[in-house]
């Protein structure tokens, strides 16, 4: 069958009721409601004929549900990637967000953007092409996974039980742009040691506050040094999320009438692969330099988030002639007739995702993306319908060029 009647062949209703029934399933990451979504997948898996693995890791406290569309042979594999687990729902919702409520332009609810409908559209875009009885030459596994929100455990603990492909297609929402690369994280606390005296003396003290006011744009301005390219240093950016100031270490906060000494902030590095974690902690310390030179008295220390115990997203980058990259740019083409965004394409450039573990551990290429983006993490979080139906289309057209017809 050509490949342009199979795309007309997606039963929009049935797939906006299969990405509503995974909505309502409240799975917030760590929860009994995350365990359950992944066993409905599974169970999903198994209805398609899939070979389907609910996959226990963490001591058997989390799941990942896996189905592999085994090929005929002689054709390449393809893995698709997106993780179950939501965040929580914040203040400002107007709808149920565990509700799945479609209207004429949107599907709503909690994790829809993020990142439901991109785990929703590759399910979708296999069960089509099974019922239209096609048969492939190469294997397309499916792994819906929790903990990207942790970092990666669950994408990490698939990985280590064996599962890759030749290829893979990561569903984080990317608004259906063609991500090809994305930084890595650092997270890191910066302690300024000021000296307090009595506000009738304020001349005289070192005014941690005041330094931490002085730091805070400087670092969210700032790029890193290293980058290989104006396309790898677009994607970095440093910020200060969070500042506690007052008396001493233990910011005591009842004495307001005196200089606060101590300031406590923490924040993010995002950057390119090809910088490294050493640059730009050495970036940092130059500017934390310069700082003590304007506020002299001032000491200013950067302690970096150790990663024992704790999994970091790495960077990903793909060629952009890589055979992953030219065949979902053909596909989007052919759906939306026009040609595809492809690149370092912010914001989803600034995201993290576990893409960075399938490049970092496996070497595999792939490219990151989905449907959603605009409307994430925010109240009445939503993806367009459109959107995520032509996803679902490019998924097809993608699978049938990268795994050929048996």
């Amino acid at each position: 069958m050509d490949p342009r009647e199979l795309i007309g062949k997606v039963d929009e209703k049935a797939c906006l009721d299969f990405l509503a029934s995974m909505v309502r399933h409240k799975s917030y990451s760590e929860t009994e409601g995350e365990v359950a979504l992944a066993r409905y997948m599974a169970e999903e898996l198994e209805k398609l004929g899939l070979t389907s693995d609910l996959q226990p890791f963490d001591e058997g406290r989390r799941y990942n549900a896996i189905g592999t569309w085994k090929g005929e042979g002689g054709g390449k594999s393809l893995l698709f990637n997106g993780h179950l687990d939501t965040n929580p729902v914040t203040e400002g919702w107007t709808v149920d967000p565990w509700g799945g409520l479609i209207d004429d332009k949107f599907i709503y609810g909690i994790g829809v953007s993020n990142m439901k409908s991109g785990d929703a559209a590759y399910f979708c875009a296999v069960k089509t092409l099974i019922d239209a009885g096609v048969k492939l030459k190469g294997d397309v596994i499916l792994t819906f996974v929790v903990g990207e929100l942790q970092g990666g455990p669950g994408t990490v603990a698939a990985i280590r039980a064996g599962y890759k492909a030749d290829y893979f297609v990561n569903s984080e929402p990317s608004d259906l742009q063609a991500v090809t690369m994305h930084a890595e994280a650092l997270t890191f606390t910066i302690e300024l040691t000021g000296n307090t005296r009595h506000l009738s003396k304020r001349e005289e003290a070192v005014d941690a506050i005041a330094a931490a006011c002085d730091i805070i744009p400087r670092i969210n301005a700032m790029t890193f040094s290293g980058a290989l390219s104006e396309e790898h240093r677009g994607i970095n950016r440093g910020h200060i999320g969070v500042v506690h100031g007052a008396l001493g270490k233990d910011l005591v906060e009842w004495r307001p009438p005196q200089v606060a000494d101590f300031a406590r902030l923490k924040g993010t590095a995002r950057y390119a692969p090809g910088q490294t974690r050493e640059g730009v902690l050495a970036d940092l310390r130059a500017e934390l330099d310069g700082l003590e030179s304007r506020f002299p008295g001032l000491k200013a220390v950067i302690l970096p988030e150790s990663a024992e115990g704790r999994l970091t997203m790495p960077a990903f980058e793909v060629s952009k002639e890589s055979r992953i990259v030219k065949s979902i740019n053909k596909a989007y083409e052919t759906v939306r007739g026009e040609p595809q965004p492809t690149g370092a394409i912010t914001p989803t450039g600034f995201y993290g995702s576990d893409a960075g573990h399938l490049y970092h551990e496996l070497g595999m290429e792939g490219i990151v993306c989905g449907p959603g983006g605009r409307y994430n993490t925010m109240p009445d979080e939503r993806v367009d319908i459109a959107d995520f139906l032509d996803m679902i289309r490019i998924y097809m057209l993608t699978i049938l060029d990268i795994c050929e017809v048996a």
